[in-house]
């Protein structure tokens, strides 16, 4: 009796092969390794010097600051100057840094991600390789969105450490609604990034050319911002806080408006801030006014105001995503059948 013959085992480099999604993020970090490496030194630089300055920085500060409210009126004062100069610098330098690294994260994604990918001809043979455009471009996203979450997430958290370590110890530290600092310390840069790398790869996918998406992305970007920026104030209902003439306008926070109040509870433009002025006194009683309001957002306002701005800009990532993923299948529609170019 013969043995029934051996079936040949299935070739295992089939275009449905289980481990193809690796290998596109192989590829993907092999392809951007320059900027995986700088996007890595700017977090680590940025990193280290936030917890430089929530630590030795804010300690030596603070010190200074003792000694030099210690001094009173006296004549001569030994203090530190240099250290609270420092903490200024440093504070300056880091805040910038990170209110930057969402433009950084859209013009990489608009100049390099999928700008230069479409420019170059990269994405077409990615297409022709059996890795159909869908899949190319959610690859293209998901790994940097991740990467830039919990890079800028964690940023965003060595910031806010650093700050509070300062708050109440150093006379010049910012206040929390200063906006720069009221930025650095919530989730909306980390919101914006994602904004930033939607928008970038949506400008990429538009323009097929690296320098104008780099650019435009960028704008882009900066313009939504600008936008969110402008309707934070009213994106949560004010707090009034109303006060009597002598005392003038009260309430700390990010203000949104304030007057004068009649009698009749109109509102009106306060012509002076004051009623212990002589001339303001006059000034108040001709327009009958009877306290001074002042529209505002206290600091229990903080996280409202900023998960709900975070919101809007995740929305607004959503809505570009959707965008891209609808540009790519116009694109790649063509007679050239699946995956390839209109």
């Amino acid at each position: 009796m013969t043995a029934a013959p051996t079936l040949p085992a299935a070739p295992a480099g089939r275009p449905d092969h289980p481990h193809r999604p690796p290998r596109q993020l192989r590829w993907l970090l092999r392809l951007h390794r320059p900027a995986v490496l700088v996007w890595t030194a700017f977090v680590l630089v940025t990193g280290a010097a936030l917890l430089w300055l929530g630590g030795p920085l804010t300690d030596a500060s603070a010190a200074a600051w003792k000694e030099y409210n210690a001094c009173a009126f006296a004549e001569r004062c030994s203090y530190d100057q240099d250290a609270i100069v420092r903490y200024k610098d440093v504070y300056s330098y880091t805040t910038i840094a990170l209110l930057a690294a969402p433009f950084l994260v859209a013009a990489w994604a608009g100049g390099s991600l999928t700008g230069r990918e479409t420019e170059s001809g990269t994405a077409r043979l990615a297409w022709t390789q059996g890795v159909t455009p869908a899949r190319w471009l959610a690859a293209r996203l998901a790994l940097p969105a991740v990467l830039v979450a919990v890079s800028t997430g964690l940023l965003v958290h060595l910031h806010r450490l650093a700050w509070t370590a300062g708050e109440g110890r150093i006379d010049t530290a910012k206040p929390w609604y200063d906006f720069a600092t009221f930025y650095a310390n919530g989730t909306v840069p980390v919101a914006l990034a994602l904004a930033g790398l939607c928008a970038g790869a949506l400008e990429g996918l538009l323009l097929r050319r690296s320098l104008a998406a780099l650019t435009t992305a960028t704008v882009v970007l900066g313009g939504l911002w600008a936008t969110v920026h402008t309707a934070l104030p009213h994106l949560w209902p004010t707090v009034t806080r109303v006060s009597s003439l002598r005392d003038g306008p009260s309430g700390t926070g990010i203000t949104t408006g304030e007057g004068v109040l009649t009698a009749d509870g109109d509102r009106l433009t306060a012509p002076c801030s004051s009623g212990m002025i002589p001339g303001c006194r006059t000034e108040l009683a001709d327009l009958g006014a009877v306290n001074f309001y002042r529209d505002v957002h206290p600091v229990a306002h903080y996280w409202p105001l900023q998960l709900t701005a975070s919101g809007v800009l995740l929305a607004v990532a959503a809505l570009l995503v959707l965008a891209a993923f609808r540009v790519l299948r116009l694109r790649t529609a063509g007679p050239a059948g699946k995956g390839g170019p209109a």
